[in-house]
């Protein structure tokens, strides 16, 4: 008899905002330089590698081209919607770069009602969501040239994450909060007031260097991770949320790129066994969205041998005492969807270091067939191992009230 997939909790799913967030949720004295959503029209667009396109917008007023609705803040375009950001619902070959408007994408992008229905035709009983137009750790917030507007922006996101797209899904949305990238204090206050609402995940950048912020070696950070430690605050870091792509050069296709994303992952972790934080701050737990895992044991049995080989010149004696598999297996999740080179190497990886994803509405998102690819993936594990990656593994992350 063929087994019942359990339930599937996804770690990594993606909220397009409603345009009346800000509207609603900032004070009323921003309003009226809230971020807001615009209708423009588009006669071109340039690529600059990397899977990076800008369009080219008729002149003000115009309305020929196509139509995309676009985020607008501080004078600037944030965000010009496209089908592969809201792509369920299209069909594969239809998921590309193309501009898009509120009207033409799923309502399950935008409306947690919505979103409910979408995840119960795809087998999954609960989701945390990334954000869209503040980018994957609230890169727009920390470009801002406003900063009392922008730490309001934060916190109206925030309260727009918890109470009205979490609020009335009976738990299964997950609030995912963003934090003030430029003050490490003001990221460790926005910790604490989430976590007293029971938020008990965060996302951040991947690496802060690209963000021209300082790296987690400077001991910058040191407010915002033990905020994190204090809380229980799973800290997530997705691909992409350092506003850098691997790329190889302006001229390569976006099959390139989108191939070499799990680099930023793999870079990111690098950084986090060798910087001692995983020392500093034995129970905070970091979780690499989107990363996929295949890359996983290669990674950490080269950071070991490097720790002893090259133990009178790496840098890293007086700080990381252990091997760097040991916080891995200790501090570190990978997060993936679909991934045959991580279920051959799943014992290295770590049944207990695996948390499942659907990315909800991307281009690779799995929707609304989860269940059946999943089964097709795990067919050869184990009962209890399945259990772990569909859903255990993130309960225990997450501290979540579920059935386990």
């Amino acid at each position: 008899m063929q087994r019942e997939l359990p339930k599937i909790i996804s770690v990594d799913d993606h909220v397009v905002e409603p345009p009346h967030l800000f509207e609603r949720w900032l004070p009323a004295k921003f309003r009226d330089r809230a971020p807001r959503v615009v209708r423009r029209y588009a006669v071109g667009e340039q690529y600059f590698g990397g899977g990076h396109y800008v369009p080219i917008y008729g002149d003000e007023g115009a309305t020929e081209g196509t139509p995309v609705d676009t985020w607008e803040y501080e004078g600037r375009t944030i965000t010009a919607l496209r089908r592969n950001i809201a792509a369920v619902g299209f069909p594969l070959d239809e998921r590309g770069a193309q501009l898009l408007t509120y009207d033409e994408m799923r309502p399950g992008c935008y409306d947690p009602k919505a979103r409910l229905d979408d995840m119960d035709a795809n087998w999954v009983e609960a989701s945390l969501c990334f954000p869209t137009m503040p980018r994957f750790c609230g890169q727009t917030f920390k470009e801002a040239n406003d900063k009392e507007l922008a730490l309001a922006c934060v916190e109206a996101y925030n309260d727009f994450m918890v109470e009205e797209w979490c609020g009335d899904s009976g738990g299964r949305l997950l609030p995912l909060v963003i934090v003030p990238l430029w003050d490490a204090e003001l990221a460790a206050e926005e910790v604490h007031r989430n976590a007293a609402r029971g938020v008990r995940a965060v996302t951040f950048c991947e690496i802060p260097p690209n963000l021209d912020l300082p790296s987690i070696h400077s001991g910058h950070w040191d407010p915002f991770i033990r905020a994190c430690e204090e809380t229980g605050t799973v800290i997530n870091m997705h691909v992409g949320s350092s506003s850098k792509m691997p790329a190889t050069g302006p001229d390569a296709p976006p099959a390139v790129t989108l191939t070499l994303t799990f680099g930023n992952a793999m870079a990111s972790m690098t950084d986090w066994l060798f910087s001692g934080k995983l020392v500093q701050f034995p129970e905070v737990k970091l979780a690499y969205s989107e990363g996929q895992i295949g890359w996983i044991p290669y990674v950490i049995s080269r950071a070991d041998d490097v720790w002893y080989t090259a133990q009178a010149w790496a840098g890293v004696a007086d700080i990381v005492p252990e091997p760097p598999s040991t916080y891995y297996y200790r501090n570190i999740y990978g997060c993936f969807f679909r991934d045959p080179a991580g279920m051959a190497t799943i014992d290295a990886i770590g049944v207990d270091r695996i948390t499942f994803e659907t990315d909800y509405p991307h281009t690779d998102s799995t929707w609304p067939d989860t269940k059946k690819v999943a089964e097709e993936m795990f067919a050869d594990l184990d009962d209890d191992v399945v259990y772990r990656i569909t859903r255990g593994n993130a309960i225990e992350m997450l501290g979540l009230d579920f059935d386990r």
